[in-house]
């Protein structure tokens, strides 16, 4: 079997970046998409921003204390969605086996193409130079053996970056690679890690598959594999689903319901991006929204709605406010999804993880 390469394109700071291409006067200065008002979120943000501590999720209050010239903008999802369409058109005239993981990422396994003499670097660096031309913004590309690595790889030369890990360059790479950088390791986990004296792939390799597996059960066995670099889940474009859903894990707790809802947009955005890919899906049969509170308890509601074809975030809002009463309660994960109402007909759905 030929050695797979694939490709992950990440857009740089993607709403920050579709407000600049459109007002150059934004260009200049530290910017927030979301966060205005008292009780606003910061949905993405400027690298001049970023420079101050300003992240994404972040209550815009904070923002404005770390970066007192901070200009705020509010989310526009329908020209986002849009950009991101022409994005992910580009991509797809290079390989249809497109997995795009929101509106603004994606991996590409491009092995068997055939063009740019097969090299996935110079596949990387023309689907940049398109990008960069006919839409007008930046992407960092990262090009591996597999996913795990390709989505790092995309990250380390931020932003406008491409970087390469060949799988001669794989050994050398993961060894000295911090535990946070595996996908999974949050803080609880790589604080478990660190008592153990694990800090690097390379001090999880010398443990050994059998403490990993004994600490960590399942996950243990999949972090020993990753700490080599290796990942054999393939770039999936379909499969027949029951539900369609996103979630997203914030670096810093929403502090409130009023948090909550001003992330909720994109969420819904994205959520209606998975829907439409390849024109057809399945009759709706139900909605639902998931949240995950600071202290790790997980709640889901759900309700028949029947009537609805393309979901709005008016049909989620009754459900975030009944979900959560209690509107100070500092939130971790917030998802929002269908169910659909038979099992017959095949439908796509974005396989955001195996």
């Amino acid at each position: 079997m030929a050695q797979r390469k694939i490709i992950h394109v990440d857009c740089d700071c993607f709403y920050a970046a579709v407000e600049m291409r459109d007002d150059p006067s934004l260009r200049e200065v530290p910017l927030a998409v979301g966060g205005e008002g008292g009780r606003g979120v910061v949905t993405t943000c400027n690298y001049r921003a970023r420079a101050f501590g300003v992240r994404s999720a972040m209550p815009g209050s904070e923002a404005r204390r770390l970066c007192p010239g901070l200009v705020t903008v509010p989310p526009d999802l329908a020209r986002y969605r849009a950009v991101s369409q022409q994005v992910m058109a580009i991509l797809r005239e290079m390989t249809d086996l497109v997995e795009p993981l929101s509106l603004d990422e994606a991996f590409l396994d491009v092995t068997e193409v055939e063009a740019f003499r097969g090299s996935a670097t110079l596949m990387a660096r023309h689907l940049r130079e398109r990008i960069s031309r006919e839409v007008g913004i930046t992407v960092s590309a990262g090009v591996a053996p597999n996913k795990f690595l390709a989505k790092i790889a995309s990250d380390w030369r931020k932003p406008d970056g491409l970087f390469v890990i060949t799988p001669e360059d794989i050994p050398a790479f993961v060894w000295d690679l911090p535990v946070e950088k595996l996908f999974g390791v949050g803080q609880v986990t790589a604080a478990r890690l660190h008592a153990m004296g694990v800090k690097t792939c390379g001090d999880m390799q010398a443990s050994g598959v059998e403490v990993l597996a004994g600490k960590f059960g399942k996950q243990g066995y999949r972090l020993f594999e990753m700490a080599h670099g290796r990942d054999d889940r393939p770039v999936v474009v379909s499969r027949v689903a029951k539900s369609v859903s996103v979630e997203r894990t914030f670096s810093q707790d929403l502090p409130d319901r009023h948090a909550c809802d001003t992330v909720m947009p994109s969420l819904v955005a994205d959520l209606n991006l998975r829907l439409s890919r390849k024109g057809r899906h399945k009759p709706i049969h139900k909605l639902f929204v998931k949240i995950r509170y600071s202290d790790f308890s997980t709640h889901t509601l759900e309700r028949v709605r029947d009537s609805v074809t393309e979901p709005e975030l008016e049909d989620f809002q009754p459900l975030l406010e009944e979900l959560m009463p209690r509107t100070d309660r500092p939130v971790r994960l917030l998802g929002v999804g269908v169910r659909f109402r038979n099992d017959d007909a095949p439908v796509t759905q974005l396989r955001l993880f195996d």
